[in-house]
């Protein structure tokens, strides 16, 4: 079965200040057809479904793993449904329509979004596509690290950002496969959607009462089963960052790599920028560019206003 992604570049990370005995690479899947790493697990489970005969599939998203489903059943010859927040911005909702999915928006936070995507796939009306949630997404994501081995050098710490955890899954299932178990995972939130740094604080998944950042694509108000438990079997470390931290990578990272990326992409680059305190003990850091197409130039100037950036 032939993947839907594409293979990305791994290279050296352009733009930081000398940091002292340290490598730091960038794993560049904002450049994905779908520009963000969603289409890696989405495309990935969208195929499974359809091989199990579905032929018509729904998903819940505020942008990205919407688009991914969208992109997929384009490709698969699959009808799909995409429910969205009012918060999804109309571009957004205009690109996911343009694949020729239907859109619907469900209520103003993604739980709600999410709440009716399952209604429709209880009632058989299609196959439901979680937006991190499912073993098949893990297994997509988790081609990036295979990527990341083949072409080396093969990092001592990975930088990714954390809404659901389904990238952190996947993350950690290529590692284990790749023998790099003592990799070390940087899991990286804002400051109002943080309920993976809340949860490992109090050993225990903590669900939020709700999300106040402009990182849309981190605000899951819980963590999911499975992330969490990873984070009990292998080196997983936090870091919170401001919005204006993130937005501030995501401008000197449009300089630098010459991609726009959306501020939960700006989360983990801010870390290499910052040279942020939890990098110190690595010498070798791969930072994930995890994309995202729910970003324009107008949403960007605007943030750069709104923080003073």
């Amino acid at each position: 079965m032939k993947p839907l992604h594409d293979v990305t570049p791994y290279v050296p990370h352009r733009g930081l200040a000398p940091a002292m005995g340290r490598d730091t690479w960038v794993k560049l899947d904002c450049h994905q057809p779908t520009g963000s790493f969603k289409i890696r697990g989405i495309g990935r489970l969208c195929q499974g479904l359809s091989a199990e005969g579905a032929r018509a599939l729904v998903s819940s998203s505020g942008g990205n793993a919407g688009y991914a489903a969208a992109y997929a059943g384009r490709a698969l010859g699959v009808r799909v449904t995409v429910v969205t927040p009012s918060t999804t911005p109309d571009f957004m909702r205009d690109k996911i329509a343009a694949l020729g999915a239907q859109v619907i928006v469900e209520g103003d936070v993604w739980d709600k979004a999410d709440a009716l995507a399952r209604a429709i796939a209880s009632r058989g009306e299609a196959a439901y596509v979680s937006p991190f949630d499912h073993p098949l997404i893990w297994e997509g994501h988790a081609s990036l690290v295979d990527e990341i081995a083949a072409r080396g050098p093969a990092p001592d710490a990975i930088v990714v950002a954390v809404g659901g955890g389904g990238l952190l899954c996947g993350v950690a299932e290529g590692l284990e496969r790749n023998g790099l178990k003592d990799t070390v995972i940087v899991a990286v939130e804002t400051e109002g959607a943080a309920c993976l740094a809340r949860s490992l604080a109090a050993g225990e998944i903590v669900t939020l009462d709700g999300i106040d950042t402009i990182a849309s694509s981190l605000g899951a108000r819980r963590l999911s089963d499975r992330a969490f438990g990873w984070t009990q079997t292998r080196p997983v470390v936090s870091a919170v960052v401001s919005d204006a931290d993130a937005v501030r990578a995501c401008k000197r990272f449009a300089d630098d790599h010459l991609a726009l990326v959306e501020p939960a992409c700006g989360a983990a680059l801010s870390l290499a920028y910052d040279h942020h305190p939890v990098l110190r003990p690595f010498k070798c850091v791969a930072v994930i560019a995890c994309g995202g197409a729910v970003v324009s130039l107008e949403r960007l100037a605007a943030w750069s206003t709104r923080f003073g950036v």
